[in-house]
């Protein structure tokens, strides 16, 4: 090779390995664009990672104060009301007048009744002597007759005698209406001059017997919160037009069944017609300064005592072999990381209305990513891309 020959031969060698990397080059540039192009074609998913803490349960609910328990009381007879001791918010002890009525028909009766007593107790001395004259002429047949009508007119005086005790306790009965017991007029209807219009005259409230509230939950919330009856709780009362509410001590009053709901989406994938027992909460709160219609609040929380990985409970699914998850598992690569999406069995030993809790058994771990939500329906082995 001559000495001209060198500078020839060197200058080629650079052309290939320029013409080399260039294609090198493109080649890792289609590559990287076309693994970009495949990535935003899988489904997106959004993720979260497990907690450790306990498990929060938490019971809230609200409802208008009602009296427990309350008399509503009216005239059986329809006599217009004569006069109205009291007005609506008076506090009123047992015994006392709350409404009088126009009596004037029923004490005419009575008299008229009295007065026909009078009548047949005339008759009846007139029969007596009657008798006494027949016995005196030794007339046994007019004496046997005499004496039926004795028998008969004495019957007659003891239904007139009863009608007329009748009469009187109707009257002491209903010319007034006492209040049963103390308490506090609530409601008021009797109006002066007037018949009860189908509606009690007055509703009164029994104060010593308290109010009470009353809302839906949960069974199993409530079995976790260990709520039973006579249970204590704080109670956040606030009347109509009050800046500030009032805390009061509260307690169970009754547990009684509810219409059952339907279970949250995640728990209907497997079964669509899975339901949740419910409750309904009564309360009762006693104060002298409650009235009735107050707004009431009462909020419980409890943590549970052992921890473990809380999941949200949109993270997880269920299908025959039992409940789910999907978590990301991320493989490093020289052209970039990659996500595979996995399967998981879980043993869920706790939950609320918003997660659950797994034990720490080496199936779920603290750092990994759980699968809230997908763009599209996910398999075991699918690659995604994280939201």
């Amino acid at each position: 090779m001559g000495p001209n020959e060198e500078p020839v031969e060197r200058s080629r060698k650079r052309k290939l390995r320029a013409v080399f990397g260039s294609f090198i080059a493109l080649l890792v540039l289609f590559t990287l664009f076309g693994n970009t192009l495949q990535s935003l074609t899988l489904p997106k998913v959004r993720t979260e990672k497990p907690t450790r803490e306990g498990l929060v349960y938490t019971l809230e609910g609200s409802g208008n104060l009602k009296p427990i328990a309350e008399a509503k009381l009216t005239n059986p007879g329809g006599w217009k009301v004569k006069a109205v001791h009291v007005k609506e918010g008076d506090r009123v002890a047992k015994g006392q007048a709350l409404v009088t009525y126009d009596s004037s028909s029923a004490e005419r009766e009575l008299q008229d009744e009295k007065a026909q007593l009078e009548k047949q107790q005339i008759e009846l001395q007139n029969t007596q002597d009657r008798f006494i004259v027949s016995a005196q002429e030794a007339d046994e047949m007019k004496k046997r007759s005499v004496s039926r009508d004795l028998e008969k007119q004495k019957i007659d005086l003891g239904i007139q005698e009863r009608k007329i005790k009748q009469l009187e306790d109707r009257l002491a009965s209903q010319k007034e209406i006492p209040a049963p017991f103390d308490g506090m007029v609530t409601k008021l209807n009797a109006v002066v001059g007037l018949a009860s219009a189908g509606e009690p005259d007055v509703v009164i409230t029994n104060e010593s017997r308290g109010y009470r509230f009353e809302f839906i939950a949960d069974a199993p919330l409530l079995t976790n919160l260990g709520i039973s009856l006579e249970d204590k709780m704080q109670v956040e009362v606030q009347a109509i037009g009050d800046q500030q509410p009032t805390m009061l001590e509260g307690a169970i009053l009754e547990l009684a069944d509810a219409e059952p709901r339907m279970a949250s989406s995640s728990d209907k994938k497997a079964n669509q017609t899975a339901t949740i027992a419910r409750k309904v909460v009564r309360v009762k709160v006693t104060a002298s300064e409650l009235k009735g219609g107050e707004q009431a609040w009462v909020k419980l929380t409890k943590r549970s005592q052992q921890e473990g990985l809380l999941i949200s409970n949109e993270a997880i699914h269920e299908d025959r072999a039992g409940k789910f998850i999907y978590k990301v598992e991320e493989r490093k690569g020289a052209l970039g990381d990659v996500f595979i999406v996995r399967k998981v069995q879980i043993r869920a030993t706790e939950t609320n209305d918003k997660v659950t809790k797994v034990p720490e058994d080496g199936i779920v771990y603290e750092g990994d990513l759980i699968i809230l939500e997908s763009s599209e329906p996910l398999q075991d082995g699918n690659r995604v891309r994280l939201q």
